[in-house]
């Protein structure tokens, strides 16, 4: 029976978070890291130390010729390739050390973004879907940067709404060839892009499809480089194709696929996104120690004043939540391309249902990563005062270039709603159980509450937070399908309530477990830093929670039955009192210590 559960556990599918307790041994964490791991990060560390910091004011001038040269140089050490497998050029690396790889770009600025959208939604659309024709003349100088990648979806009049793009593709009276004639625009890489990932609708399609596009093929035009308010490094076009002729054979997967294509690849480039402000967090945040340490006021280092001490706390601690969630995610998905395979699929397929089975969590992620890069750019920016706000200081380049991440892969609005479409979607197929846990939940309502003597052990109290805050948002969640039900897709603002209610219970869980894994390996005293962390951002989340649950049942609710639920909601989120101040207190000087993020 135990080696069922152990099984049942382990085989976690995407959302089952909300309904399922997992066990700590099961999640991965990033103290787990092996050698070899550690060296592909180093590596791509080194690269943004030596590289790029030394040069970002040329990147950001755009100098001609410069981004793409450092992207061949990356393409060398094998930077590009990470996830490729061996036969193209790559590593063959698995998802979660593509994902560190990405973070440890993530503090490179602009050439991050040109990295990023190269390796991913540039190269990663032809290894996914492409013919093996298509892999063989395409990945190998993809890998080593020989070409270079950019994507084109986005138009003048489709934004979050991509399948209404009006580019065109015509095919031939000998069916040799496509003539694709559209606008494309917020192209990263265009004005330096060998190849494009282009979608347009075959004549009267009604869904896009997808195809590679080589700048050889002519028919190409760009406008000059879109002026930005960050990321000024990363070359952003308008891309213009004028009777682009295009070889039949360079129709990527099926025709009327593009769509699916362009969903699964930001999946991917979602999930990614958090490890890449993740990396962006941790640099900010050994910044902004440095700064504190040495900028001294009425006598003495402004690191050793309670109001710095709890800005630094607070951005450590939600930046060990994000690396907390993305790496559990991160090997949930290996996981699942593991389990597909054993069932016959192969690799590439085993991948893109891998991702697409935690698509939920990588939407949240997407959300969660790119916030806590804007709390922490912003909080060193105040940290430095002055010199924050001063371009001859580095946090103000952080400042500006943090602000596209709400925007990429799907706006964190759309992505807040995204999210939950997908769970209620899922629970409507019975893919996802949570109508016998609401309906428990509402059940819950009506009884006594459980006075039994609470867990003392180490974990115990945070554990019960957690239970209880699940049990929240089935609370507002199933009370909102259950009284709006086809209207609740228009009440984008209680969607967003329970994606926010729903993103603190991920990244609270995340952050327990991880810590609980830590102390199960290393002991108590080892972590005591780290409980803290975890301690505050639950207790913190409570509040959080709260409001974004009563802010939902306001929206639909009354009378007696608001009451009711709103008595329930404040049951579940209810927590002992914690001395907030002293445990980031104690964060902040670990930190100041050091002079660096050290978590």
């Amino acid at each position: 029976m135990e080696t069922e559960e152990k099984t049942a556990t382990k085989a976690i599918k995407g959302g089952e978070f909300l309904i399922k307790v997992t066990d700590a041994n099961d999640i991965f964490i990033p103290e787990q890291w092996d050698e070899e791991q550690q060296m592909i990060a180093q590596t791509n560390r080194d690269f943004i130390e030596k590289e790029i910091w030394p040069i970002l004011d040329r990147i950001d001038s755009q100098e001609e010729g410069l981004v793409p040269d450092l992207l061949d140089k990356a393409g060398k050490l094998g930077l590009l390739g990470i996830s490729l497998p061996e036969e193209y050029g790559g590593f063959g690396k698995d998802f979660n050390t593509s994902l560190l790889a990405t973070e440890a770009n993530g503090a490179g600025h602009s050439f991050t973004v040109a990295m990023a959208a190269h390796t991913g939604i540039g190269t990663g659309p032809i290894y996914y879907y492409g013919n093996k024709e298509q892999k063989d003349k395409y990945l190998p100088n993809l890998a080593t940067g020989k070409w270079k990648a950019a994507y084109c979806l986005t138009e003048p009049g489709s934004g979050s709404d991509a399948n209404s793009g009006k580019t065109q593709a015509i095919p031939s009276k000998d069916g040799k060839h496509y003539l694709i004639n559209g606008q494309k625009m917020w192209i990263t890489n265009g004005g330096f892009a060998d190849i494009f990932i282009v979608f347009a609708k075959i004549e009267d399609d009604k869904n896009l499809s997808a195809f590679i596009v080589e700048k050889e093929f002519g028919g190409i035009t760009l406008n000059p480089e879109e002026k930005k308010m960050g990321i000024k490094g990363s070359s952003t076009r308008q891309v213009f194709f004028n009777d682009c002729k295009v070889p039949s054979e360079n129709l990527l997967g099926e025709r009327q696929l593009g769509f699916k294509i362009a969903l699964n690849v930001l999946n991917i480039g979602r999930i990614k996104l958090s490890a890449a402000c993740m990396g962006g967090c941790k640099n900010a945040i050994t910044l902004a120690a440095k700064y504190a340490n040495e900028r001294e006021q009425f006598g003495k280092a402004i690191s050793q004043y309670g109001a710095i001490k709890h800005k630094i706390g607070e951005m450590a601690i939600r930046t060990f939540a994000t690396e907390s969630a993305t790496y559990r995610c991160g090997q949930n998905i290996d996981d699942a391309i593991n389990s597909y395979k054993e069932e016959g699929l192969d690799e590439v397929d085993a991948m893109l249902k891998g991702v697409e089975q935690f698509a939920i969590e990588a939407a949240i992620l997407k959300v969660f990563g790119s916030e806590t890069l804007d709390y922490v750019v912003d909080e060193g920016v105040q940290i430095y005062g002055g010199m924050g706000y001063s371009a001859d200081a580095p946090m103000e380049r952080a400042y500006r270039d943090s602000r596209i991440n709400r925007i990429f892969e799907g706006t964190n609005e759309i992505n807040r709603m995204l999210a939950i479409d997908m769970i209620m979607k899922r629970a409507m197929k019975g893919e996802l159980d949570l109508m016998g846990p609401a309906k428990a939940v509402a059940d819950e309502l009506l009884s006594v509450p459980d006075f039994s003597d609470p867990d003392t052990s180490l974990f115990g109290p945070e554990k019960k937070y957690i239970a209880n805050y699940k049990k929240a948002v089935l609370l507002v969640a199933g009370a909102a399908a259950q009284k709006l039900m086809m209207e609740l897709a228009n009440e984008q603002e209680v969607l967003m309530n329970i994606a926010d209610m729903v993103m603190d219970v991920y990244a609270s869980e995340s952050t327990l477990l991880r810590v609980e894994k830590m102390v199960n390996m290393n002991g108590e005293t080892e972590n005591e830093l780290q409980l803290d962390m975890v301690r505050v951002f639950i207790y913190d989340s409570a509040d959080r929670i709260n409001r974004n649950g009563k802010n939902a049942l306001n929206s639909f609710a009354e009378g007696d039955e608001l009451r009711m639920m709103t008595m329930g909601l404040k049951r579940f989120t209810k927590v002992e009192p914690l001395n907030t101040k002293e445990a980031r207190r104690r964060i902040a000087s670990k930190i100041s210590e050091e002079n660096k993020y050290c978590f």
